[in-house]
């Protein structure tokens, strides 16, 4: 899961009101039900200390949600009395969440949020080639790609010159592939997709896909659905892409796990491994811009953890004392997963998701580093610092 869209909350300090929300319910009073939790959430935002402008923003913002624009739900950020950020949920919350905290109360966006891999799918034939995003949220153009259009075509005259017409096509086939392709990298760059789904007929996809560079061609699926012709169906081109996306956040999770694994297996830790695992390990790695992948997982003990903040997402640290140092004079008291979410958006780290029955992070919340200062710190000597 990427952070991107929640970049607004980097740019106003606290305190923060954050209301998670369901729209889900499909019932004839579904509408009187959302004014009234609406309008307890204001209350609650009232009770836990928030001012009224702010509460009263909220609440009404609240009110005005419809599941035609968001059938799951919607978490809602506000401070100073403006709503800064209103993000649709991909899975409906089972309660209302309202907090009045320092931090935006991030914690609940990973199970609310989920995996959402962004795809990036090429509908291609001789001439070009269509691309869409697909994410939780739906199918989106993203421009296309636009070859030669002439010759593309065999004729079959008997003419003396046709050798000579035949290899101009196959010239524009193979320039057009090239074409598609430089596209293709250029747009799975510029909208930071994660997963490349490529459609159309078998030559011309396959053509494609050898003009791609190695890091888009080995994880890229092919697909014979949903070609650019008019009328091609869909639907079948959706599943896929739906099933792209599913194997590629399994695959990608696992493999988090797995670096979490080897880390705690007897013996010396692999060459080159970087992990933390521990609320004071994962301080100092955020402080120090060196996570590069979060790993939540729901429940566990060391989530809601206290740790100190600052203004700054790397002013955080395990002690109060500690911000004196970081240059925040004013140090507050916030939740680990919190602090921690926040400095993953603002350093561009990835967060992802264990399943409920994982068992690790042992507590809850691990990373893996981008670099390491060395082994990782064993859980029993960290906690054995913090206690300090």
């Amino acid at each position: 899961m990427r952070l991107d869209s929640l970049a607004p909350l980097l740019h106003r300090n606290g305190p923060w009101a954050t209301v998670c929300t369901s729209t889900a319910q499909a019932t004839e009073n579904a509408g009187d039900e959302r004014r009234l939790a609406a309008r307890a959430a204001g209350d609650e935002l009232l009770r836990q200390g928030a001012d009224s402008a702010t509460a009263d923003a909220v609440a009404g913002h609240l009110a005005a949600l419809s599941p035609r624009t968001r059938p799951q739900g919607s978490a809602v950020f506000a401070s100073d009395g403006d709503v800064v950020l209103d993000l649709p949920l991909t899975v409906a919350p089972e309660r209302q969440h309202v907090t009045w905290s320092t931090l935006p109360h991030l914690a609940p966006l990973p199970e609310l949020l989920g995996e959402n891999p962004r795809c990036l799918t090429a509908r291609i034939d001789r001439t070009g080639a269509d691309f869409e995003l697909v994410d939780a949220h739906g199918t989106r153009s993203a421009g296309r790609a636009t070859g030669e259009e002439w010759p593309i075509h065999r004729n079959s005259t008997g003419e003396l010159s046709e050798k000579h017409f035949q290899l101009r096509v196959e010239n524009t086939w193979e320039s057009n592939a090239g074409l598609i392709a430089e596209a293709i990298e250029r747009r799975f760059r510029e909208t930071a997709a994660e997963v490349l789904v490529l459609s159309g007929e078998p030559r011309e996809r396959r053509a494609v896909h050898e003009k791609l560079p190695e890091r888009l061609r080995a994880p890229a699926v092919q697909i014979s659905h949903g070609g650019r012709a008019a009328g091609a169906s869909s639907e079948l081109l959706d599943r896929e892409t739906e099933r792209a996306r599913a194997e590629y956040v399994e695959r990608h999770t696992a493999e988090a796990l797995a670096a979490l694994r080897a880390a705690h297996a007897p013996g010396p830790s692999p060459a080159g491994s970087g992990t933390a695992e521990t609320v004071p390990s994962l301080v100092e790695a955020a402080r120090e811009h060196r996570v590069a992948t979060l790993v939540v997982r729901p429940g566990g003990p060391d989530r809601d953890t206290e740790v100190w903040v600052g203004e700054g997402a790397d002013q955080l640290g395990v002690r109060r004392s500690e911000l004196q140092y970081l240059g925040a004079p004013e140090p507050a008291s916030a939740r680990a997963d919190d602090a921690l979410l926040r400095s993953a958006l603002a350093t561009d780290a990835e967060v992802l998701l264990a399943a409920p029955g994982e068992e690790l992070p042992v507590g809850g919340l691990g990373a893996l580093l981008r670099w390491s200062h060395g082994s990782p710190v064993s859980r029993g000597s960290a906690e054995e610092t913090a206690a300090e």
